[in-house]
């Protein structure tokens, strides 16, 4: 048999062939990272990445859509919500997942400020990761600096707790989150946050129950030591209005 005659040889399929949600997956696992739902998967996303993911789901959610028997080539109304529905999740309601955390200036504590800060209510806004279903509340932040702590600019809490939130979430771990992050980069004595929601999955669906709120609340260092200054705190939120 002649060369010219003879089959190719199969293309061997390279990484750049995958999918590009294998390829980050395979990054986080190489290092051994989780990568749950709530977790911040940024740094593992190469340039480029980002655009090619949103196409990815988008076309698994165009499959979820028919297997729901959406007509969405007829039907003007539904035609380009696959499309608009990866571009929500992946650039606005899920964007702390696939973001990197907002910049944050850090000021020294010049003055030596020691006493109760409190910060809110920040509004909040973030999805169940049970059902994927709006979580809507407030948040509310208490800090007792001490001369070694960093400042930061009054709208950069609502950046870091939107980034926080924006991620599939349960509200317990949400707030033990933001508290972490806080204390990173504040550097306290002392840290609370308090949170109040409501939750979606229990007023679209289920019980169906639109009254019940959530309120937890995360105590760190001197509010967890001193009763007297955690009481101050709770004290000061109105959670009422």
């Amino acid at each position: 048999m002649s060369d010219r005659t003879k089959t190719p040889a199969p293309r061997t399929e390279t990484a750049a062939d995958l999918p590009v949600s294998v390829r980050i997956r395979a990054r986080i696992q190489k290092a051994k990272r989780r990568f749950h739902a709530n977790d911040n998967i940024s740094a593992y996303i190469e340039p480029g990445e980002l655009e090619a993911l949103q196409a990815e789901v988008e076309g698994k959610l165009k499959g979820v859509l028919e297997s729901l028997v959406i007509d969405t080539e007829s039907d003007h109304n539904t035609n380009e919500t696959a499309k608009r529905v990866a571009k929500m999740y992946l650039n606005e309601v899920f964007h702390g997942r696939y973001h990197p955390a907002p910049s944050v200036t850090e000021f020294p504590n010049a003055e030596s400020l020691n006493e109760l800060m409190i910060v809110g209510p920040i509004t909040v806004r973030s999805a169940c990761s049970h059902h994927l279903c709006p979580i809507m509340g407030r948040l509310w932040i208490g800090l007792m600096p001490n001369e070694h702590s960093n400042l930061i600019g009054l709208s950069k809490y609502s950046r870091l707790a939107e980034w926080i939130m924006s991620r599939p979430q349960i509200q317990e771990e949400a707030i033990t989150q933001m508290a972490e992050l806080l204390l990173d980069k504040v550097r306290p004595d002392g840290l609370a946050v308090v949170m109040e929601a409501d939750h979606f999955c229990m007023h679209w669906r289920g019980v169906r129950d639109n009254q019940t709120k959530m309120i937890n609340s995360v105590m760190r260092g001197s509010f967890l030591k001193d009763p007297a200054l955690r009481r101050e705190f709770l004290s000061l939120l109105n959670l009422k209005d």
